[in-house]
């Protein structure tokens, strides 16, 4: 077996305790060790993802048991590729987190940060419905601490609503697997491709029964209708490189969906096919528009761009509900850009903010600089809007071009080019009256939105923004071999017989 593939959930792990409990009082040293850590998880999730370039799909045993007994790690494309995302995020996040001091405001941030990297890699990489629900735990521990960091009354507040909601998804999380062994024996995802496939369409309720409460716990971690209402208000009032972060958060969610219900549940299984997608397509249709009206009538910052992410992930979904391998490479494509998108707006908002001392949207005095971050938030909303040239127009057209089905191609139009007029009007509105009007009267400012810098940012706090917006850029100019990756990618994905061969058969541990 390969041991790297256990690193990128091991690093983590291992830091975190050592940075919590030996670093706490020690910010320079935190920091040191927490950025020497990332850069080490992004040089092995590249390495990784160049072994699973060759189309090979590979597994990690730990224990050396045998599947599906044991506990495995799968690595192929798609996981190669969410784990690169994660650690270059990663990366640009925690960068602007030190610079602009935000790590400083409480004495867990870094040890915490790890353990949501542990989380978020491990849902990547796991082979097992069971340990997806473990790593989830991980992640709503580690993301609420990291959301309540630096404290404050709104925060708190949130804070409890989004881990009240996500416990209550956690709770539907076990029946599901609950129903799911009880029908199938086995939480292998290889395992429950092999058996669902094999069981008659007439003795499937209850597999098509978890199926659907699966899809509801990933729905809910994805943000999508009618259980997006806890993301506005959880990203709108979580530090923003915490919110930068989350970015990556609803699409483990995404992925979730990907890889559960196409590999067990998806296209050819009899008695779940086309089960998923009757539900996720019209849910998906909803989240693209309860985004853009939220972005449209947003009267702060934080919330219009939270209310934007939420109709990223009805664009995004909308490509997964296809299951079909054109869909998912548009979608792969799409959920890249996003994320930087998302990141790159959060990152912006927080040098605005800080020196604004309220993210309310009314007039008030031009920041320093307001004319680089006037620049920067109208690249970022044309990207997040679906504007050329950057890469959220090609995003969308890819979407547009993969779902011209007769049932689908009315809606999905639709939707997402009226969402993208109303999200340009809305962004449009906001960048004007943040940048480009002003007044004598100065905002009051309250505890939570009290500016912590006046002074102009360095290039160390605006370099984080940048390295976003590159990503952006080269997401567009490469579009080309981009694409290609995520085909060879969704190919991959659909094919079953060779995920379950290389996790159940004895090529999955070379």
């Amino acid at each position: 077996m390969m041991h790297w593939i256990i690193l990128p959930v091991v690093l983590p792990a291992l830091l975190a305790p050592l940075i919590g409990f030996v670093m706490r009082h020690d910010i320079t040293l935190a920091r040191t060790a927490s950025v020497a850590g990332t850069v080490v998880l992004l040089a092995v999730t590249l390495g990784l993802a160049m072994t699973a370039a060759d189309g090979q799909t590979l597994g990690y045993r730990l224990g050396n048991w045998p599947a599906p007994f044991g506990i495995i790690l799968v690595l192929d494309r798609l996981s190669a590729l969410m784990l690169v995302l994660t650690a270059t995020l990663a990366i640009i996040v925690l960068i602007h987190a030190i610079a602009t001091g935000w790590d400083a405001r409480g004495r867990h941030f870094h040890a915490l940060f790890q353990f949501q990297l542990m989380g978020i890699c491990g849902a990547f990489l796991t082979g097992d419905v069971f340990n997806l629900f473990v790593f989830f735990e991980v992640l709503l521990i580690a993301s609420y601490g990291l959301m309540i960091h630096s404290g404050g009354r709104d925060r708190m507040r949130a804070g409890l609503q989004y881990v009240v909601m996500n416990l209550a998804g956690s709770t539907l999380f076990l029946f599901a697997l609950g129903t799911l062994y009880a029908s199938t024996g086995t939480l292998n995802i290889a395992d429950l491709a092999a058996r669902v496939a094999e069981m008659p369409p007439e003795n499937t309720a209850l597999v098509r029964v978890a199926a659907i409460l699966l899809m509801i716990v990933f729905a809910l971690k994805a943000a999508l209708f009618p259980l997006q209402f806890w993301l506005p208000g959880t990203y709108a009032n979580a530090p923003a490189p915490v919110a930068a972060l989350f970015a990556i958060m609803t699409k483990v969610g995404a992925y979730a969906i990907l890889r559960v219900h196409t590999t067990s549940f998806g296209p050819g299984i009899p008695g779940t096919d086309g089960l998923i997608g009757t539900w996720l397509f019209p849910a998906a249709i909803v989240t693209i528009a309860v985004g853009a009206f939220g972005v449209l009538g947003a009267r702060r910052l934080l919330p219009l761009i939270s209310f934007s992410v939420a109709g990223s992930m009805g664009t995004l979904l909308v490509a997964v509900s296809a299951f079909s391998p054109a869909a998912t490479s548009a979608a792969l494509y799409y959920m890249v850009h996003s994320t930087f998108a998302a990141a790159c707006l959060f990152l912006i908002a927080d040098l605005v903010v800080t020196r604004r001392a309220t993210d309310t949207l009314n007039t008030t005095p031009a920041t320093l600089q307001n004319g680089l971050f006037a620049a920067l938030f109208f690249a970022a909303a044309i990207a997040m809007a679906g504007m050329p040239p950057l890469s959220g127009f090609l995003g969308k057209l890819l979407v547009l071009d993969a779902m011209r089905e007769p049932g689908q191609i009315g809606w999905v139009w639709t939707a997402i080019l009226a969402g993208s007029l109303l999200t340009i009007v809305g962004f449009a509105r906001a960048g004007s009256t943040l940048f480009w009007k002003s007044t004598s009267i100065p905002m009051p400012a309250t505890d939570d939105t009290a500016p912590v810098a006046v002074a102009a940012a360095g290039p160390f706090q605006i370099a984080p923004t940048i390295l976003a917006f590159a990503a952006l850029a080269a997401l567009a100019i490469f579009a080309g071999p981009v694409f290609g990756y995520f085909e060879d990618t969704s190919t991959q994905l659909f094919d079953r017989a060779g995920y379950i061969a290389a996790v159940l058969g004895t090529d999955g541990g070379n």
